[in-house]
């Protein structure tokens, strides 16, 4: 009904003609609107994806066939929790029911990020999967308003740390259906920015000064120098900023070429979302990562610092910082306590446990390498 809609879905059906009107109301007649919880807003996500169409010059395709809704029927019959339903996703709780957990909404680390999911795939079949893993906050998986499928991909949020540790372990590969298996990892909202192009001779807070003038949400500015002049940065930095949003916000302004900084157009990319690595894996280090290290520092220096801990295998000294391999896991742990911010040659070193090659690090580097060198 008329009432039903708001302003806003109003004045978007206005800007259409007769025949493209008919067709997004017909579109939005024949949707499933059971779980829809703002239909003004689901109907100009449909206006939206007819746009999109009509610039592709594809029609507007009949809806494909969604998910059995009896079977989600009875799953949120059997578990309480809501569907909102929107053009661009279906929201399984946030908030859970009561009953299974009234406490504030979790934090960093409680996510994963499940990938590879079969198209035609729904919530029936995930959520009974993934809560053997502990209690579910929200399952988001992924719409496309173009085919009416999903795009293969959901993030789930547990009610704890230890659910979501506990969901990579069971779910990750497993075979959802045959000859399909799923990817599942600990999802990191990316809040980090890479800059390049920045001048050398710019300080910490000169960047922040500037890069605050320009974007919104600036928490801090990650600088490294150069190992033989501290007074000179690398050329580039890396942006913190206090969510995702403000993030994307900043690198959308920045990367739109009408922002310059200092006079120049800077290179932006996201960072590498930093992964912590397995604490089974961290618990069994034995190599030390030094850094901020004087140029006049030697592997020599190094390894009669640390040899008094205990046997060392070797020790390698890269531009300002170093690894140093212990044999015994406990003489590493003793040397990083009690020599972490000890001055060596002038300058105060920092030490923490160094962390295991990441292969899928490595793997997004070379795809960057490719794409720039196709480029």
């Amino acid at each position: 009904a008329y009432v039903d809609l708001d302003e806003r879905a109003i004045d978007a059906l206005r800007e259409f003609n007769e025949e493209g009107a008919l067709s997004v109301l017909q579109q939005f007649k024949e949707s499933d609107l059971s779980h829809v919880q703002n239909k003004s807003a689901f109907l100009c996500g449909v206006m939206k994806t007819y746009r999109q169409r009509e610039k592709q010059g594809s029609k507007v395709q009949e809806s494909t066939k969604g998910p059995d809704e009896a079977k989600i029927k009875a799953l949120l019959e059997r578990t309480g929790y809501t569907l909102d339903v929107t053009t661009g996703q279906r929201k399984y709780g946030g908030p859970p029911p009561d009953t299974v957990y009234s406490g504030v909404q979790p934090g960093i680390g409680t996510e994963v990020f499940v990938g590879k999911i079969p198209r035609d795939l729904y919530e029936d079949e995930l959520v009974p999967l993934f809560e053997k893993a502990g209690p579910i906050w929200d399952l988001r998986l992924m719409m496309d308003p173009l085919s009416g499928q999903n795009r293969g991909y959901a993030f789930i949020t547990f009610c704890s740390k230890d659910a979501a540790q506990e969901a990579v372990k069971l779910c990750d590969n497993y075979e959802i259906r045959p000859g399909k298996h799923l990817g599942v990892c600990i999802s990191v909202a990316n809040n980090r920015l890479f800059v390049g192009s920045i001048p050398k001779n710019k300080t910490k807070e000169n960047i922040l000064e500037e890069f605050n003038k320009v974007t919104e949400g600036l928490v801090d500015v990650i600088l490294y120098h150069q190992p033989d002049d501290k007074k000179k940065n690398r050329g580039f930095c890396f942006l913190e900023y206090e969510d995702h949003k403000s993030a994307a916000q900043a690198r959308r302004r920045l990367m739109s070429g009408k922002v310059k900084v200092w006079g120049n157009v800077v290179t932006v990319e996201w960072a590498d979302p930093v992964e912590e690595p397995d604490p089974e894996v961290m618990a069994k280090v034995k190599v030390l990562f030094v850094r901020n290290l004087a140029t006049t520092v030697t592997e020599e220096i190094l390894e009669k610092s640390f040899s008094e801990f205990g046997k060392l295998e070797r020790v390698k000294k890269l531009k300002d910082y170093a690894f140093v391999h212990f044999e015994d896991r406990g003489a590493a742990v003793k040397a990083m306590n009690e020599m972490n911010g000890k001055e060596i040659e002038g300058e105060e070193i920092e030490i923490v446990l160094a962390k295991p090659p990441d292969k899928k690090r490595k793997e997004r580097q070379a795809a960057r390498q490719a794409s720039r060198s196709t480029a």
